[in-house]
């Protein structure tokens, strides 16, 4: 009994979330817990925003308090929404320099790498703390070049035609019950104009981190990648370990021009007290391409289906995605592809791993609609079940509405073969080290297509998650 108390307890310690530190709550500046018509005007007031945007947000609370929790997925009854914090601010300015960013919000930083990412690889790099930015820069050749990267925040003040043109035409208030609830406290997130013939060889980053107990973040993104132009956007995400929850709930509306290419990375790696409710969303024209790259890693909740509307001749849309699920963890996740013009295209790849007791969903739509003739689309769903008190569900949806389009849609549910791992073992490996290559080579459609650097820490991070879960 002891020794099984102490691998126990040595499979938690390895087990351990690696971003999971705190280094100190910091408020400037908040808003009471709750959610109510006040808590939303205090928000629009305090931020200085037109009237547009104030009623904006009142509908967008109505809409939310009628809508009923959604009737498919994980449940989500428990959510507590007058005991969440919806608003916080640590800063009430936004630095453009590491050395101006608050002490305690820099370290964490540090500790995340991520100056270390923007001095090595990156464009441009827009980090949020809580509900508000506190860090941005971009390189001063693409600020020449007319690039836009800053956050919504500001954009609306700044750029507000720009803005008003495309924010909430993608994404509506009513278009789903955590939408509107975006839709009414959002705060801070990234806004990006890349201009016609304008193509950015080197990635932008936006890093999202929650630390504020019981706070809720409510990021909005909005993506105008214009004519014969080329983007890569990558996300992060991190939570410090917590005994209650956290939840964010962000909405993301990206708009690709004829002939563009937007390719949008997330590393999702939430602490497993985060409930994360996503919507996201991109609208391609006439020969363009809209990839996500999807990774996912803990969250007590995920419910994400990153979307491409195919309106466009010629468009493409494609998505490759990770679900990882250890025990607590639910991920229902995978994507979702409507085809509305001619010979469009779309590529569904969805791998999920579950182990510990975990869930992994995968939950697609796909639509080839009357007018969009000679249109392809491809599903690839594969599971990877590490042990006998995991789950995974396929769970796709296919309408083909012209006799000149196919689909194809294939799924897979595997264990890790005694007779893998004998060959492996008899080459020198232990198990746990035969599981580990195995599962990075189900991964590796993954992992091949997000940088070097990113990469490296994601197969660190399984590979913390699987420690202790041979047999």
């Amino acid at each position: 009994m002891a020794k099984k108390l102490k691998q126990e307890k040595d499979i938690n310690k390895i087990s351990e979330y690696k971003y999971g530190f705190n280094d100190g709550e910091m408020s400037n500046w908040i808003i009471p817990k709750g959610l109510n018509s006040e808590v939303v005007d205090i928000l629009s007031k305090h931020k200085n925003e037109p009237e547009w945007m104030k009623k904006f947000r009142t509908k967008s609370l109505a809409n939310f308090l009628a809508f009923s929790q959604p009737k498919f997925g994980p449940n989500l009854a428990d959510i507590d929404f007058q005991d969440i914090f919806y608003y916080t601010e640590p800063s009430n300015k936004i630095a453009n320099s590491w050395d101006d960013v608050p002490e305690n919000i820099k370290n964490t930083f540090n500790k995340l790498g991520l100056p270390q990412a923007e001095k090595e690889f990156l464009s441009g790099v827009n980090a949020q703390w809580d509900s508000v930015p506190i860090y941005e820069q971009m390189k001063q050749e693409l600020t020449d070049q007319g690039v836009i990267f800053t956050d919504c925040d500001t954009a609306l003040k700044k750029y507000p035609e720009l803005f008003s043109k495309y924010f909430s035409t993608l994404v509506s208030n009513n278009d789903n019950k955590y939408a509107a609830l975006n839709s009414a406290v959002w705060s801070g997130g990234t806004f990006i104009y890349v201009p016609k013939n304008t193509k950015l060889d080197r990635p932008l980053q936006a890093y999202f981190r929650i630390n504020y107990q019981q706070a809720g973040q409510f990021e909005r993104t909005l993506i105008i990648c214009d004519d014969d132009a080329e983007l890569h956007y990558i996300e992060g995400c991190t939570a410090p370990v917590y005994s209650k929850n956290n939840l964010h709930a962000a909405v993301v509306e990206i708009f690709v021009g004829k002939r563009s290419k937007v390719r949008y990375t997330t590393v999702q790696n939430w602490s497993d007290n985060v409930i994360n409710l996503v919507t996201k969303r991109a609208l391609v024209d006439d020969d363009g391409l809209m990839e996500w790259i999807d990774g996912n890693i803990g969250s007590k909740i995920n419910m994400k289906y990153p979307s491409c509307i195919l309106k466009g001749k010629n468009s493409q849309g494609n998505t490759i995605s990770i679900a990882v699920a250890k025990k607590g963890v639910y991920q229902d996740a995978g994507a979702k592809m409507i085809h509305l013009g001619e010979n469009s295209k779309s590529k569904i790849v969805s791998k999920s791993i579950t182990l510990q007791g975990g869930t992994a969903n995968y939950r697609g739509f796909v639509k080839i609609g009357e007018n969009a003739i000679d249109s392809k689309a491809r599903v690839e769903c594969d599971t990877l079940i590490l042990d006998r008190q995991s789950h995974s569900d396929t769970i796709p949806k296919n309408v083909v509405l012209n006799n000149q389009s196919q689909i194809e849609h294939e799924a897979t549910v595997s264990k890790i073969s005694d007779e893998q791992l004998f060959y492996l073992q008899s080459r020198g490996l232990t198990q746990q080290q035969a599981q580990e290559i195995i599962v990075m080579g189900f991964i590796q459609p993954f992992t091949k297509e997000i940088p070097l650097e990113y990469a490296i820490e994601l197969n660190q991070l399984i590979k913390m998650d699987m420690e202790g879960s041979v047999g």
